[in-house]
């Protein structure tokens, strides 16, 4: 976290402040894409996303970077510390664990519902011993706790201009679209981890299953059954994306370029397996890094508009610019100093 974020959300205490660098840290390096569309934000806003999104990134990473050996029990028995921590932080502010700590000064600052921080924890527990889902509704309803509340939590973070239980399905129903792009990019590697998050009944009805896709993953050999139920997949996915979309107008009109940022990369993702001739089952897809750099650009531009236009035509308005980086994802945005 930089000192001029930190500064900007008038987050003062030194211990306090480092909590939130880790968290800003854990969002960069799990989180690519969506950093890169949060650092369009006002720099004030910044600290909570990631505080927001560093909690859920560590969590999940109970659940999935342990690995198999690691043994259920030893996950449970991390995830039960966790919402130890998680019920002190809330409770009364205090926790060992920094990216509890900034989690809770973000939820106090903004008045974020504790329910949606119990709703997710439930959601990472269930995957401890839920490892598929019969039917598409089966899904929605874990990802209510994984995904939607996400986008729950972000919303007065956000900030609307219109009333907050107005633009929450549209918000809720962006967390689910993300998701949702995760699984299908994914698939392969749920597999390896022993996940499906293919509803059976999707892929029940062109002929598909758990044994046929543990075939093609197995074997590096296609299958058409297993392309038409991706490919249902995908359209179901573009659909929630089509609910997702008219809560970006709904969005503070300094918040929107993010959002729309976030919400243009990650149906990128849906376009790149598509290209890829749906091969999500040996490999994942991979938005190029020309188009990244091109809604990055155009979120610039949006984010300049918006400035301009709350800050007033005279004034210089405080944005960001791309620098140049050496790695394989899209350089961020660096604050002008």
């Amino acid at each position: 976290m930089t000192a001029r974020e930190l500064d900007a959300a008038g987050v003062t205490d030194p211990v306090l402040r480092e909590a939130y660098d880790r968290c800003r840290r854990l969002n960069a390096r799990h989180g690519r894409t969506y950093f890169l569309a949060t650092r369009l934000l006002p720099v004030e806003r910044r600290p909570a996303v990631h505080a927001l999104y560093g909690f859920a990134r560590w969590a999940d990473d109970i659940v999935d970077a342990l690995g198999t050996g690691a043994g259920a029990a030893r996950r449970d028995a991390e995830l039960s510390a966790l919402q130890r921590e998680l019920d002190e932080g809330l409770r009364d502010g205090g926790s060992g664990e920094p990216v509890v700590r900034a989690l809770a000064d973000t939820a106090r600052r903004y008045g974020i519902d504790p329910g949606h921080f119990a709703d997710f924890m439930a959601a990472m527990r269930s995957d401890l011993v839920v490892t598929d889902y019969a039917t598409y509704a089966d899904l929605r309803r874990y990802m209510h706790g994984s995904a939607a509340v996400i986008g729950l939590q972000m919303l007065p973070v956000l900030g609307t201009v219109v009333p907050r239980e107005e633009a929450a399905p549209h918000a809720a129903a962006l967390g689910v679209a993300f998701q949702l792009t995760n699984f299908l990019r994914d698939v392969g590697e749920d597999l390896d981890r022993g996940r499906v998050y293919l509803p059976a009944d999707l892929l029940a009805a062109h002929g598909a299953g758990r044994p046929l896709l543990q075939w093609s993953r197995d074997t590096g050999r296609r299958d058409r059954r297993i392309t038409a139920a991706l490919k249902e997949f995908e359209a179901l996915t573009r659909g929630v994306y089509r609910e997702a979309a008219p809560g970006l107008g709904m969005l503070d009109p300094v918040s929107r370029p993010c959002i729309r940022t976030a919400f243009v990369l990650y149906g990128g993702i849906l376009d790149a397996v598509a290209r890829d001739g749906y091969a999500v089952v040996h490999r994942r897809a991979v938005v190029p890094r020309r188009r990244r750099a091109a809604v990055a650009a155009d979120g610039l531009v949006r984010v300049v508009a918006a400035r301009l236009r709350t800050r007033g035509a005279g004034r210089r308005p405080d944005v960001p610019r791309l620098v140049p980086c050496d790695g394989p994802y899209l350089p961020v945005p660096e604050e002008v100093a």
